[in-house]
């Protein structure tokens, strides 16, 4: 049904007057002309109940049906952005601020030392390299010259074991899917035909005579949603075609492993299978590369924890493991007697979560301490060496060298702080400023503090907020609300151009650590997963509750944001608490809690949400909360804009479809509910610094102008202050 909505925006009137305040206001509208979408009577049964998906025909990504709905939805969100009066001055803001020089650690592999550098603009970092300290360093290779776009990206890279060659995978569209490419280092010429149909896979080289990969094989239907869950590890010998190369482990039809690696140890004496069927928990396996023909040793038969093999010091073994560590340890044992009876405790368990790395002989521990950074530094005798002083209170990466290596890069970031790289010095633990960015952007006017609150059963959550000094806690700040809730993975303090454009317009910046994460552990994780899911979506909505009882906004200038496993986040909070936010942003959103496993490697997440096949009671629990199956009629809804890409193979964009769909059908009220697709990008990863810039300024202009802006908030301050 084609309805028109008009929107009436609350705008500061300043003309003529500098000491008028934003409550007063003119009125602006948009007429908003919905694309019609059609209705179908399709209907799914799941232990005796009927279920309506009236929107099925959006998951046909081939279809010319759906490719005309992407354009039309996409020509009203456009027109509807063009008309935001101050969207072009975010986006000049954003492409100011980007433009600095970006560069990485070096690096050292073979005859030269390389590192990754982006002028400021440029779609895709560049690796240069030089031989000797001192020499001007060269472009080695530039995937800006991937496509006239910007949007085939660079993915993993891998050297053999004397430098001489490159094995390197590219994106295209922003896929899943890669092809990788071998290069002779020192003539820069490809070395052999291009492997293709390669997904979710390093490369993992065995000398300098060939490497490991893992794939899938290619599904029937669309590449970009069909289901692919029979992970497979390949060995590729140079010189010799793709089709000719050997099948290490997989494929087996009596056993699925729908995430497998095979990495080999860096003196070539082993190859170390880890198997999956989730994204948490792996099987473990070991094979003997000096013996002809040896066979895969089990480490683990099961996928009761996540174990993986750190080092190895001949046939001694060094395991990271949460098996009965919840925040991980270190053990050891011999590679002829691995499983866990034989195993030794090397660095023991603590309250904290372990994130352990190696370099110059020595092991780095790294810590999360309520979120933040704390690195011990171990000897391979298990001795503690030292307390790593860091720079400051926030993030750091790249605590990893090779073993004969004397010093390493580390890099330091938090909210505030744009990434620095420091120079560490093994043996004395002595760091030195090595190189810093040149931003305009003084993390010396923002402050940036942690809190705790409550969530709705009582458990302590934390949470860090920033945004400049001076703000007052009226009530009245622009305030996003990020949070993620999921898979392990933990949301650490790291600094993001564009929240630093949001922070200078007045706009606070909130990231919760919801459980569901990584951030205290297994049990952490666990308490936000399956029947436990919905402790995620309240310690979020008791984050947005803390901000407003503490001031720091209130509901009419709240926006909620997340991506992904995030974008349910946000989907299962506005459909629950459509009161609580005047703004709701997911983004690549897993938001069909029904069908999500049914599309490309989604049945991999189950260990995180179940599915509505195990029973009737999780089928129950997942149509309680799917975003899709809960946007009711008669509702009010927040001003959302939900982003997508139509190349995204991981979360298809079939979710974000029919949510889209729902809401524009059910919608109460002049609320706009947008959807932006990104055409010719993914699930994120690659996406082009044009395109994500773009990005940025669509998005928080349609939250600044549904917060009833017409001109941006620093500027409203400064005509009150003048």
């Amino acid at each position: 049904m084609k309805r028109t909505l008009l929107l009436i925006c609350l705008i500061a009137s300043i003309v003529g007057c500098k000491n008028e305040t934003k409550e007063e206001t003119t009125k602006t509208t948009i007429a908003l002309n919905y694309p019609e979408t059609k209705k179908v009577d399709t209907i799914d049964t799941y232990f005796e109940t009927e279920v309506k998906d009236p929107y099925r025909w959006l998951e046909d990504d081939r279809s010319k049906e759906t490719e005309n709905w992407v354009t039309d939805q996409n020509k009203v969100t456009f027109g509807y952005l063009d008309n935001i009066p101050f969207r072009d001055q975010l986006k000049k803001r954003l492409s100011s601020l980007w433009n600095y020089e970006k560069v990485g650690a070096p690096f050292k592999e073979g005859d030269y030392t390389y590192f990754f550098k982006n002028d400021g603009l440029q779609n895709q970092y560049v690796i240069y390299r030089f031989k000797n300290e001192g020499d001007e360093p060269e472009v080695f290779l530039d995937p800006n010259s991937f496509s006239e776009d910007g949007t085939t990206s660079l993915g993993s890279t891998s050297f053999s074991e004397n430098g001489k060659l490159l094995a390197y995978s590219i994106s295209e569209g922003g896929s899943d899917w890669r092809k990788v490419i071998i290069k002779n280092v020192e003539t820069k010429e490809i070395v052999e035909d291009t492997l293709v149909d390669i997904k979710f896979s390093g490369m993992s080289w065995k000398g300098n005579e060939g490497f490991y990969y893992s794939s899938y094989d290619k599904p029937e239907g669309s590449e970009l949603s069909a289901k692919t869950d029979q992970h497979k590890v390949y060995y590729h010998k140079l010189g010799t075609a793709q089709k000719d190369d050997q099948l290490i482990f997989g494929g087996t039809p009596q056993e699925k492993h729908r995430y497998i690696g095979g990495n080999v140890t860096k003196d070539n004496r082993y190859l170390i299978i880890s198997a999956s069927t989730s994204t948490s928990g792996n099987k473990l396996f070991i094979k003997d590369l000096t013996k002809p023909n040896s066979e895969l040793v089990t480490i683990l038969d099961n996928t009761d924890s996540d174990t993986y093999v750190l080092e190895n010091v001949g046939s001694k073994l060094y395991l990271v493991t949460n098996l009965n560590a919840p925040n991980k340890k270190i053990v050891t044992v011999d590679a002829s007697n691995p499983t866990p009876e034989n195993w030794k405790d090397f660095i023991a368990e603590t309250e904290n979560v372990l994130s352990p790395s190696k370099g110059g002989g020595y092991f780095f521990a790294e810590y999360m301490v309520d979120a933040v950074s704390k690195v011990l530094q171990y000897d391979y005798d298990g001795k503690l060496v030292r307390d790593v002083e860091l720079p400051g209170v926030g993030s750091v990466g790249g605590f990893g060298a090779k073993k004969e290596d004397k010093e390493l890069y580390y890099s330091f970031t938090n909210y505030k702080t744009p990434g620095s790289i420091y120079k560490y010095t093994i043996a004395d633990g002595t760091s030195e400023l090595y190189r810093k960015p040149k931003i305009d952007f003084n993390p010396e006017d923002y402050e940036s503090k942690q809190v705790f609150y409550n969530s709705k059963d009582g458990t302590k959550v934390p949470m860090i907020i920033t945004y400049k000094k001076g703000t007052e806690l009226t009530g009245k700040n622009p305030t996003i609300l990020y949070g993620y809730g999921g898979f392990n993975i933990s949301l650490t303090p790291s600094f993001s151009i564009a929240n630093a454009v949001w922070m200078e317009q007045g706009g606070i910046y909130a990231v919760a650590n919801l459980r569901g994460g990584g951030e205290y552990g297994k049990k952490w994780h666990v308490a936000g997963t399956k029947m436990q899911k919905q402790n995620v979506f309240d310690d979020f909505i008791a984050a947005a509750e803390y901000l407003i009882e503490k001031k720091y906004t209130s509901s009419d200038y709240l926006a909620i944001r997340g991506g992904s496993n995030g974008g349910l986040l946000v989907g299962a909070t506005m459909t629950q608490r459509p009161d609580l936010m005047k703004v709701a942003l997911p983004a690549v959103g897993v938001l069909d809690m029904l069908r999500y496993h049914t599309f490309t490697a989604g049945a991999g997440w189950a260990y995180d949400y179940g599915t509505a096949e195990d029973d009737k009671q999780m089928f129950e629990y997942l149509k309680g909360y799917s975003p899709v199956h809960n946007v009711k009629e008669g509702v009010s809804y927040p001003a959302t804009m939900v982003t997508t890409g139509d190349h995204d193979d991981r979360v298809v964009p079939a979710h974000s479809f029919k949510f889209a769909a729902e809401l524009q059908s059910k919608q109460t009220g002049s609320n706009p509910t947008l959807i932006r697709i990104e055409t010719n990008a993914g699930h994120g990863a690659g996406t082009p610094v044009k395109k994500t810039i773009e990005q940025y300024a669509d998005i928080f202009s349609f939250t600044l102008f549904n917060m009833g802006y017409e001109v941006l908030p620093e500027q409203v301050n400064e005509e009150v202050k003048g």
